[in-house]
């Protein structure tokens, strides 16, 4: 299981609504908006990096309001 941290910024306003929306997402564990340079920070898991890749770009990515991701897989070293 690959687990990461998806780091979003939205269009002004949309952080609550993106964050609502984005929860609802297979593979989504948690979907919170935030302030500072990111708006919407989630948590989310895969069976791998390609279906996370997946996750990302099929599903996160095309969600209205969305600007920019920045994906952080997790590690343990």
């Amino acid at each position: 299981m690959v687990q990461a941290y998806i780091l979003i910024q939205t269009e002004v306003g949309k952080a609550a609504e993106v964050a609502h929306e984005i929860s609802g997402i297979s593979g989504v564990t948690q979907a919170e908006d935030v302030t500072g340079p990111y708006d919407v920070i989630v948590r989310a898991e895969a069976r791998n990096v390609d279906e996370l890749g997946k996750l990302v770009v099929a599903q996160i990515q095309t969600v209205e309001g969305i600007t920019r991701t920045l994906t952080c897989p997790i590690v343990h070293i």
